[in-house]
């Protein structure tokens, strides 16, 4: 095994982060990491607003949700499907945009702000820096937007925080690998009695972690969620800036 994969199979989410600065050199050159990730037809429709303002990221962490640990990062990054420098192409060619305006486009363009996340996680993980994703980007997104002043044909996707780690937390357990890598055609018959132990190891690991009461275990925690539609001012706001998935 390579010391690359070693650095990716021993991930784990920090949220405790030193009072240590990241330099603006060493997160050019993480951001150039995921600049290169590839994107659906090399659109490269993601943009990453950097903050490091206190105040901003203070209020950036309020309406996700009140999650200390972006207002404690030394840096947030705010992951931006950004179809508004696409359009700009078009109106440049005489070729109106239409893809925004469909479910394909908010696939392509929410999907490739993932794949922009991950690179970022890797290049700032193998610099000794500490990441946490934070969906709560999406809680209030309307106050985001005018935040950050995203214009048209923009939307937050998700944040991250980064920081040198204060200490480093204990690595939370995956499903069963059979779960996740299904040869030739999706497995379902494997699926109840992986999850049944699953279940076990995370209420064991909650437990260590002193987390056993909130959380309960994956399927617990899972559905207590996935019952409804925790962050529903996304449907509203994302029409609003033009992404009418109605095609």
């Amino acid at each position: 095994m390579n010391e690359t994969i070693k650095l990716i199979q021993d991930h784990r989410s920090i949220r405790s982060y030193l009072d240590k600065d990241i330099s603006e050199e060493v997160l050019d050159q993480i951001l150039k990491s995921a600049q290169a990730m590839p994107s659906s037809i090399n659109a490269q429709q993601t943009s990453i607003v950097v903050v490091r303002d206190k105040e901003k990221k203070k209020k950036l962490a309020h309406l996700a949700g009140d999650q200390k640990w972006i207002d404690d990062s030394s840096v947030f990054l705010i992951f931006v499907m950004d179809f508004y420098k696409t359009n700009l192409a078009g109106e440049k060619t005489g070729n109106p945009q239409v893809i925004h305006e469909s479910m394909e486009g908010t696939l392509a363009g929410s999907f490739d702000a993932g794949i922009a996340m991950g690179g970022t996680i890797i290049a700032a993980e193998s610099l000794g820096i500490g990441i946490v994703p934070i969906g709560g980007i999406r809680q209030s997104p309307d106050e985001v937007i005018e935040l950050l002043e995203l214009p048209k044909y923009t939307y937050p996707v998700a944040g991250l925080a980064l920081g040198y780690p204060s200490d480093n937390s204990k690595q939370k357990p995956r499903m069963p690998f059979e779960t996740f890598k299904h040869n030739e055609k999706y497995n379902t018959e494997i699926l109840k009695p992986a999850i049944d132990k699953y279940d076990i190891e995370m209420a064991a690991y909650l437990k260590e972690i002193g987390r056993e009461a909130q959380e309960g275990n994956w399927s617990i925690l899972t559905s207590n969620i996935y019952k409804s539609v925790y962050f529903p001012k996304v449907y509203a706001s994302i029409k609003t800036q033009g992404f009418k998935n109605d095609k």
